[in-house]
């Protein structure tokens, strides 16, 4: 046997795991478009709140998606929100996503990055928090 055929295997067993945590979380609420590739590292937020990931998305491992704020209902002010990522957005390594942010079509998110504001389309945005850094040209 050599190394080309374990690494098939192993590709297809995690995509079998992929197919199985994309049903979760459709089964939960989550909306995820087609042809999107969420990391089995990456935390979306199914609790409260809705979730929308359009089509030919990326969200890496290590991402954190939510759609709601415990700390905010502390502070008496609605604490569930609508967090949208709509088609073909890349969501880098370890980056994450606070409630009630639009994340444009065609853009990025640097890894690392907290992003607190809605990203226009076309855009790389990285940083804590999150800012343009470039737009890219259509």
């Amino acid at each position: 046997m050599n190394f080309y055929f374990f690494k098939k295997i192993k590709h297809g067993g995690g995509n079998l795991i992929r197919f199985f945590y994309h049903s979760y979380l459709r089964a939960t609420g989550v909306a995820i478009g087609d042809n999107t590739m969420i990391s089995i590292g990456a935390k979306i937020d199914v609790r409260r709140g809705k979730i929308i990931i359009g089509n030919k998305c990326t969200i890496t491992h290590g991402c954190v998606i939510l759609s709601h704020d415990a700390a905010a209902a502390r502070l008496n002010k609605k604490s569930e929100a609508t967090t949208i990522i709509e088609d073909n957005v890349f969501v880098g390594v370890n980056s994450v996503v606070l409630p009630g942010v639009r994340i444009g079509r065609n853009s990025i998110v640097g890894a690392g990055s907290i992003v607190t504001k809605d990203v226009p389309e076309n855009c790389v945005v990285c940083g804590n928090p999150a800012k343009i850094i470039k737009v890219i040209e259509p």
